[in-house]
């Protein structure tokens, strides 16, 4: 399998303006595998006006049924490399084989589903009251900077540039530089598909190199980016210095709610997989578990005992639930958060340790008798450490659920549907699933509340996210 190694903007393989490479680390075996160029400011500079050029010479006027057919045969390329793409998501972020399998087929789908969506996006007409006609038209902005993490970094990119490409735009689009590879992969295959050479620019790199230098660009006219709230908050800082279009979608403490009503042991035995998925690395894991009191103690067994039936081990291997954490430096951090548990009392139900000696490894870790001012319950781990708590009574639980400075992702376990209507619409949160844990859906907007992000992903919201509206008038 040939790794991609250099930028891919204007259709080509290109090197970095100043020569400077990445090396990749297999978080699996802590073993270096490749390198990758790394861009530069000139890079930036040089990708961003050439997508600029080709937005405005055609590609902003291409017609919706070409522009339709066009990410369709994306999304059969990108299915017909689907082992690929997994493979590499595998390599460079030790990813479970199998999750890497689904996330590529995910990113297959977003594009057909954008593909589906270019002609049936539409203005409005509307009746005003001096008579003649009104009607709004949805624009293309133009260059869009798409900034995508390292945790789940073939459908993030997918689901950032297939609307956005959809709705006429140019896309500039940075991956993280722990996982480049797939983003590149996704170029190169766009481009082979039929994409124009320029609309869809690839450039690997550091962020504390080239990010700043891509969302201050003045011919970027929109930023999509998602990652931590603090990077967020900078990205925000920056753009608002020429009032630039911004979405974020940015980091979570999300709840699990589980009521005695509920089904509880179900609940009990597929909540440690809305948690420990990604090792935990997920801004949508649900990492505050809330039961009712009557029934937390035997839920709390049968999630402990669903916990350590899980398979931690070789990535690569199908049957592998977790692998490692992305970087020795991201287990460093859990590891500080797992000490400042024990220095403060909280008890370890299980889990806490390093289950090898080689890769970046942390087992599944749940903590009971945990203070609702400790730093495990307050900050976001980005690890696999789960908090549980007993309720007794609803309106404080919400309270304390609210009480996050994030409100993106969680569940809600109760068959009491008067309950679960009151408790949706009190969660803050963007995003909320009754007795599931599914987070994400192609056709359903996502985002977050609070410090959680502005903006949404995925869905027609999307759309809305990548285009002008613009308002005509037309008098009799």
């Amino acid at each position: 399998m040939r790794l991609p190694a250099q930028l891919f903007f204007d259709g080509a393989w290109r090197n970095s303006a100043s020569g400077r490479r990445t090396t990749l680390i297999n978080p699996a075996t802590e073993e270096p595998f490749g390198e990758v160029a790394a861009a530069d400011v000139a890079d930036v500079n040089a990708a961003v006006e050439s997508a600029q050029r080709v937005w405005e010479s055609g590609w902003r006027d291409v017609a919706p049924g070409k522009r339709e057919a066009i990410l369709h045969a994306v999304a059969r390329k990108l299915r017909e490399h689907l082992e690929e793409i997994a493979q590499l998501e595998t390599l460079h972020i030790g990813k479970p084989i199998s999750d890497a399998r689904d996330e590529a087929s995910l990113g297959a789908r977003v594009f057909e589903y954008y593909a589906g969506a270019v002609t049936k996006f539409c203005g409005q007409t509307i009746p005003v009251g001096r008579g003649g006609f009104d009607f709004t038209l949805r624009q293309p902005m133009g260059v869009v900077a798409a900034i995508v993490p390292w945790n789940f970094p073939f459908p993030i990119a997918c689901w950032k540039a297939a609307p956005a490409l959809a709705a006429g735009n140019c896309v500039v689009l940075k991956p993280a530089s722990l996982s480049p590879l797939t983003a590149i992969k996704l170029g190169e295959l766009a481009h082979a598909a039929g994409l124009p050479p320029g609309v869809l620019q690839v450039l690997p790199g550091s962020g504390s190199a080239i990010g700043d230098a891509l969302v201050t660009h003045p011919l970027v006219r929109k930023v999509s980016f998602t990652g931590s709230t603090g990077i967020g908050r900078h990205i925000m800082e920056l753009a608002a210095r020429d009032l630039k279009r911004i979405s974020l979608e940015l980091g979570g403490k999300s709840p699990n709610i589980v009521f005695a009503d509920a089904d509880w042991q179900r609940a009990a035995e597929t909540s440690p997989m809305s948690v420990f998925a990604n090792t935990g690395q997920d801004c949508c894991a649900r990492s505050r578990v809330f039961v009712e009191r009557s029934v937390c103690e035997p839920f709390v067994d049968r999630f402990i005992a669903a916990t350590k039936m899980l398979l931690v081990g070789d990535p690569l291997k199908p049957e592998t639930q977790l692998g490692p954490l992305v970087s020795a430096a991201q287990r460093a951090t859990v590891e500080e958060f797992l000490a400042d548990a024990r220095q403060r009392g909280s008890r370890f139900a299980c889990g806490g340790g390093r289950p090898r000696t080689k890769g970046y490894y942390l087992e599944p870790t749940v903590l009971l008798d945990v203070r609702k001012d400790d730093r495990c319950w307050r900050e976001e781990i980005f690890g696999p450490v789960v908090c549980i708590a007993p309720f007794d009574d609803e309106a404080q639980m919400i309270r304390d659920v609210n009480a996050s400075p994030y409100g993106l992702s969680g569940s809600l376990w109760t068959n009491d549907l008067r309950r679960a209507l009151r408790i949706a619409k009190a969660v803050e949160s963007g995003v909320l699933s009754v007795n599931s844990h599914s987070s994400v859906h192609v056709e359903a907007p996502f985002g977050g509340f609070k410090q959680s992000g502005i903006g949404r992903d995925l869905g027609m919201a999307a759309m809305d996210g990548y285009t002008e509206l613009k308002n005509v008038y037309v008098a009799e």
